[in-house]
């Protein structure tokens, strides 16, 4: 690993975006509980903190479970009370080709773990922090920085669970500068085949549970066709699933007495997990109607909702506008994957994604992001947010 510089440091503290980004990277936080051994979020909400009290913010670190950190700062101004968030914890760093800690720009480009996802929108939104903190009309600002989102979310479910409020809230997760006002969520499924273990010459006796599973599997091709028939999101498309893995058997000479099958299914806006759960049974129960020896569970593990705000709304249309002032060309696009802004959503507070870097960087060997995006995105959140505050 290689320390920024003193000069680099400097201008951190200062508030400067690339300073910023290169010190972030250069801080370990690899989620334990993806990689263990890493280092978590303790060290690096430190940091943060230390940025944002320098700043005049008062801030306070807060320990969601042990050596994992939240950085939650609040800052008074009038109007509208805006919440800033971004994420701490990182994926791993095996099999990375480029050193994961260096934070060393390459041309246009800084590389290293969590560069794109997500250390480069917690640099702008800290940026642009630092800049309405020196003065000016600015809102009622909480930044809030989380642990644990590339797992559990332990971070953001304790922030709602503190009774965080605010009036709006962007979630600077890697957008390419995009507005994303929906993103879809999902539903994790188990379901279990029972069999009768038997000789594989004893056709009589065994009853196959990996059969079973096929089965249901193709009977799911039918279904899958259903979703694609439903009338589309404006910004999501379609719900869809598919299998995530299956284990069962023992031996090839014998008949499997089980068999297990994890699917996900990924939700629109308003769907409810027990709905899909029913949809999932419901093909299964069908199944069961024609394959007499058919025995089988199915259980929801988890559930995430989608969640959506109105493209109409001041946030949206805040971010547009402070875009269009800096020559940014308007996008509003949907977010696949399931973020954190849900949390936000649910708790009533209504959030977007809009941050640099494209996800398609995000967790890869050579993470990269261009450091004019993360320039750009502080510059429209200072703009959005002195707006909300005339």
């Amino acid at each position: 690993m290689t320390t920024p510089g003193k000069e680099v440091q400097n201008r951190a503290k200062e508030g400067d975006t690339i300073a910023l980004t290169r010190a972030l990277v250069a801080t370990p936080s690899v989620n334990p509980t993806l990689a263990p051994g890493g280092a978590g979020e303790a060290r690096i909400a430190d940091l943060c903190a230390s940025w944002l009290s320098g700043w005049g913010l008062r801030a306070r670190v807060v320990e969601v479970a042990p050596g994992r950190c939240n950085v939650v700062a609040e800052l008074d101004g009038t109007g509208a009370t805006l919440l800033l968030n971004g994420h701490l914890d990182t994926v791993g760093v095996e099999g990375m080709t480029v050193p994961p800690f260096d934070a060393a720009p390459q041309g246009e480009r800084l590389l290293g773990r969590g560069s794109c996802d997500m250390k480069g929108g917690v640099a702008a939104l800290l940026a642009a922090t630092a800049r309405l903190a020196r003065g000016g009309p600015r809102p009622r600002l909480v930044v809030a920085l989380t642990a644990d989102e590339e797992h559990a979310s332990l971070g953001m479910s304790t922030l709602v669970r503190s009774g965080v409020t605010a009036d709006m809230a962007v979630v600077c997760e890697p957008t390419r500068l995009a507005v994303m006002p929906a993103h879809k969520g999902f539903v994790w499924l188990r379901a279990t085949f029972g069999g009768r273990a038997a000789h594989g010459s004893r056709p009589e006796l065994g009853v196959d549970a990996i059969r079973h599973a096929g089965l249901y599997l193709s009977a799911l091709d039918a279904y899958a066709a259903e979703l694609r028939g439903r009338p589309a999101h404006p910004l999501l498309g379609h719900g869809s699933f598919h299998a995530g893995t299956i284990k069962g058997g023992t031996a090839e000479s014998v008949y499997p007495d089980r068999c297990e099958l994890l699917l996900e299914r990924r939700t629109m806006p308003g769907e409810a997990p027990g709905d899909v759960e029913a949809e999932f049974q419901g093909v299964l129960d069908g199944l069961g109607a024609v394959e007499p020896t058919l025995a089988a569970t199915l259980e929801t593990t988890l559930d995430r909702p989608g969640t959506e705000v109105d493209v109409s709304s001041r946030l949206v249309q805040g971010l547009l506008e402070a875009g269009d002032e800096l020559g940014v060309p308007r996008s509003v696009q949907g977010m696949t994957a399931w973020v954190d802004a849900a949390f936000l959503n649910e708790a009533g507070i209504p959030a977007v994604c809009f941050g640099p870097g494209d996800i398609a960087q995000a967790h890869t060997a050579d993470e990269w992001i261009e450091a004019r995006q993360i320039e750009v995105c502080a510059d429209v959140l200072e703009r959005f947010a002195r707006a909300l505050a005339t």
